[in-house]
């Protein structure tokens, strides 16, 4: 295997020199030819391990000394070290337009650009001959990155207060640009071309090896459309969630089954973006007990294995992502108290987090309104209007308007929610009680008792992906003639797991002690 390349010191410290200097597009450093001749090579020998090292580490390291503040060199400077190959200046200048965003602001122009390249790049994928092995993580940053760049677009057009003659006519002549129907069309068209669906549904018969194989093709093949057309699902996903069309969201998601290892947990940040993105959609949809599930779960894995990602370029956004999604399971607690599907360390850590406030959310305070449009405005998507302005009104920013929109709907299910609240308190006590006595008790007549007692099987049943209708409550009651009879469910008590993690501490207090040296 060919040793994984490193570029000099001396011709970096050279080049940094250089950079000083201020950018110029056209000045390749050595350094960087290196870079792109040796990418370049292994792309072609479809040496996937090199690769993968190149584009994880040596890329952030130059970029990291070189690069700092400025663009990397221009496509047309590098493209005659690598025999001005096209598919690989399309994958050079994605890489090159990533960078521009993480480190830079970028200008009109440059967003415009960037779309023509991502449809030159997924035109080849979908209608061209692509022979070539990437890894997974670059494959799935470009997906993410293409969703994202089209997010940020539509929240920089969406700002028109400031914009210039030059900019609303740059706007207008190019108005296809990060248009919401090409990007779905984009990602769609690789579901279907990729055939991914069928793939995993053959995976399940035992006729594929997908999902083993992290989707790479070790038979000389290429992973490139099939993975891009996986990842692409999740796309899907989280354009819908931005578009507050949670339904159809899901609906793409479907032939991934999130409850299994696959494809998409061989990348951290494609793991973290289907959890995030699901539990949203989910919590939504009033699905609380899928949502709760599944953020208990990648809280708990994000707990077991954040320290192995500290020296990833993907680390602070693991780290914001882990807070946002234990905000949203405060609100699903909050709203659905199924404390049951929590695991011991994830609820240990969410009560440290957010236990005073999911007590006031709880008993319906008079804050607790304040406290439920706080935790939504810091952990809910960026959502978007995908739609151009139009140019002849006066000119006003109108890029909140989306998630004011989704917090109105989020909070007017809130306030019918805690109307609630008073029935459960009291269901919790009694295994019967009879219709006067509890209307009483709550201060309404016995009509009104009833409507609420419907409203409260309404609301803590909701439809499945399924068309199955499930029940988010953590008990279950009906009413006969004048009584009411309630059944609670009640976990059964896992006292090994219990009792391992109290085996862990003593162990750990143990070592603690055996370190302190009696003097």
């Amino acid at each position: 295997m060919a040793t994984n390349y490193e570029y000099d010191e001396a011709a970096g410290t050279f080049d940094e020199q250089r950079q000083d200097l201020g950018y110029d597009p056209n000045f390749v450093p050595d350094s960087v030819k290196s870079f792109v001749v040796h990418l370049y090579r292994y792309i072609r020998e479809k040496n996937v391990y090199e690769i993968d090292q190149m584009y994880e580490t040596s890329f952030q390291n130059l970029s990291e000394r070189l690069f700092k503040d400025t663009p990397w060199p221009s496509v047309d400077a590098v493209s005659v070290y690598v025999d001005n190959d096209h598919v690989f200046c399309l994958l050079y200048r994605e890489m090159w337009y990533r960078h521009l965003y993480a480190r830079l602001s970028p200008t009109l122009r440059q967003r415009i650009d960037s779309w023509d390249n991502y449809c030159s790049l997924f035109r080849v994928v979908l209608h061209g001959v692509v022979n070539m092995q990437l890894p997974n993580q670059w494959l799935w940053d470009m997906v993410d990155e293409f969703v994202y760049q089209f997010q940020s677009f539509c929240q920089y057009r969406a700002k028109m207060k400031n914009k210039t003659e030059q900019e609303i006519a740059l706007l207008k002549q190019h108005d296809q640009a990060w248009n919401v129907y090409g990007v779905l069309n984009f990602l769609q068209a690789l579901v279907e071309k990729s055939t991914i669906i069928q793939i995993l549904e053959q995976e399940k018969e035992g006729l594929e090896q997908f999902t083993a194989t992290d989707g790479y093709d070790y038979n000389g093949g290429s992973n490139v459309l099939k993975v891009l057309g996986y990842f692409s699902m999740v796309g899907l996903l989280r354009v819908h969630c931005l578009l507050g069309d949670y339904d159809t969201g899901l609906r793409r998601l479907q032939p991934i089954d999130i409850s299994q290892q696959g494809v998409f947990t061989s990348v951290i940040g494609s793991h973290i973006t289907t959890i995030y993105h699901y539990g949203f959609a989910n919590l939504m949809l009033r699905r609380y007990v899928e949502a709760i599930r599944e953020f208990n779960k990648i809280l708990l894995y994000i707990f077991k294995t954040k320290q192995y990602h500290q020296k990833s370029p993907q680390y602070e956004q693991i780290l914001k992502k882990n807070e946002q999604m234990y905000a949203l399971l405060a609100i699903c607690l909050s709203l659905c108290p199924q404390v049951n599907l929590v695991d011991e360390t994830v609820n240990t850590q969410l009560r440290e987090k957010y236990g005073e406030k999911m007590t006031r959310m709880q008993r319906c305070d008079d804050d607790a309104f304040i406290i439920y449009d706080e935790l939504f405005s810091y952990a809910c998507p960026k959502f978007i209007t995908p739609s151009a302005p139009s140019f002849e009104e006066p000119r006003v920013n109108y890029n909140q308007d989306a998630y004011r929109l989704q917090l109105k709907l989020f909070l007017y299910e809130v306030k019918q929610q805690q109307l609630l609240s008073g029935v459960r308190t009291f269901l919790k006590v009694y295994s019967t009680i009879s219709l006067a006595k509890l209307a009483n008790y709550m201060n309404v007549d016995e009509p009104a008792l009833r409507t609420i007692l419907m409203t409260y099987k309404h609301k803590t049943h909701v439809v499945d992906s399924n068309g199955k209708t499930i029940s988010n409550a953590d008990m279950e009651f009906y009413v006969d003639d004048d009584m009411v009879y309630v059944r609670e469910f009640k976990p059964a008590k896992r006292y090994g797991d219990f009792f391992l993690r109290q085996i862990v501490k003593l162990e750990g207090v143990i070592n603690d002690i055996d370190r302190v040296k009696l003097e």
